[in-house]
């Protein structure tokens, strides 16, 4: 990344298109999976890193983590101050935004850090120092959760990173919506995307679970989350799954990071 001035924030503008409910999928597994660390942190902070030209993804941070950790504290960052001064109005008790970027300006040390559609404009090698800038800001059990979804939430693909490095990926999509799990290739988050070619990882996962797809195809009679369960449940024989059906029943399945990371990384 270009080096800044100490006072100027760390990181370049993003296009900040945004909608309502987008990123619904990625805040219920993080409640799901990170409410109690957030629950037992003194003082928990969350930052909703580069929310966009609208604040609507902070206050629904807010409204979902407060369903699992009632004293949580929402800070919404972004990088160009119009934007900054637009969501202001929209602060409240637990909710405030701040003028910044990857050196997450805030003086608490934050218990989770959610930065959904920031890296897609970013260069692969680039991703690595945004994501080791990161986690050196995190709190002892934080967690970084950084990934990419379409327009409207269908389709979402993230990272969860702790202070020691990235521990797994996360593939969620609404059933109804999907022709083959391969569709979720489009939405791998920059770590990952330029990697789905043959010999790398997660091409060879993306593959095994289309074919999973298809063996589970008598299942769709049940319904697609019938057939997305059956599907996961056959890729454990292979791949180090490491949710269970609970999650599965959402239309969601976790694989370790070091399954899939790139080669040579």
């Amino acid at each position: 990344m270009t080096s800044r001035a100490s006072t100027r924030p760390v990181g370049t503008v993003t296009r900040g298109t945004t909608n309502p409910n987008r990123l619904r999928r990625m805040d219920r597994w993080i409640a799901a999976t990170h409410g109690a660390a957030l629950r037992r942190a003194e003082d928990p902070v969350a930052v909703d890193l580069g929310y966009g030209a609208a604040p609507w993804t902070a206050v629904e941070l807010l409204a979902r983590l407060r369903t699992v950790a009632p004293r949580v504290r929402v800070v919404g960052v972004e990088i160009e101050p119009a934007r900054v001064a637009a969501a202001q109005p929209y602060e409240r008790e637990g909710l405030v935004f701040r003028h910044g970027g990857f050196e997450i300006p805030v003086t608490q040390r934050p218990v989770l850090v959610r930065a959904a559609n920031v890296l897609r404009q970013y260069d692969e090698g680039e991703v690595a120092e945004v994501w080791a800038r990161i986690r050196a800001r995190l709190a002892p059990g934080g967690l970084l959760v950084e990934g990419t979804c379409d327009e409207i939430g269908r389709r979402h693909v993230w990272v969860a990173l702790g202070g020691e490095g990235a521990r797994t990926v996360t593939f969620a999509t609404r059933l109804g919506s999907l022709e083959r799990p391969s569709d979720l290739a489009e939405r791998l988050p920059k770590a990952l995307i330029h990697r789905n070619v043959p010999g790398e990882p997660v091409h060879a996962f993306l593959r095994d679970f289309d074919r999973a797809w298809a063996a589970a195809a008598p299942y769709a009679s049940y319904g697609a989350r019938q057939r997305w369960m059956r599907a996961v449940r056959d890729l454990t024989a292979d791949w180090p799954v490491t949710d269970g059906p609970a999650r599965w029943r959402q239309g969601e399945v976790t694989v370790a990071w070091e399954a899939l990371a790139p080669r040579g990384r």
